[in-house]
């Protein structure tokens, strides 16, 4: 029945935000009006949104899982090195298991990557 969860992420301005996940990360437009873009790439999708008022309150970290973290890993550093966030930016394996690096856009907005070890059987 669910299928999606899909973040809203506020901005002072809209090209902050399509400059992280349009330039930096590779995602694409699907729509751009006035105050909102849709960005998506592959089965992650967000929404761009100018709001000063709301930018000002809260700067989020999203997470996106990924089944390949060494390819988006090599493909962001070749892209743009400069998003790379400072505490996490090699893929590193974390104390809970899960392979991640991170991304952090001059407003501090943190994208982190995420592959989670195969299961076992």
């Amino acid at each position: 029945m669910l299928m999606n969860l899909i973040p809203k992420i506020f901005y002072d301005r809209l090209e902050q935000g399509l400059d992280l996940f349009v330039n930096g990360l590779g995602f694409a437009v699907l729509h751009q009006d006035g105050d909102l873009a849709v960005v998506a790439r592959d089965g992650a999708k967000a929404y761009i949104v100018a709001s000063p008022e709301y930018a000002a309150k809260d700067r989020p970290e999203i997470a996106i899982e990924t089944d390949d973290i060494a390819a988006v890993h090599r493909e962001i550093s070749a892209r743009r090195p400069d998003l790379l966030h400072p505490n996490v930016p090699r893929v590193t394996q974390r104390p809970w298991g899960a392979l991640e690096f991170a991304c952090l856009d001059k407003t501090t907005v943190c994208v982190v990557f995420r592959q989670w070890p195969a299961a076992t059987t």
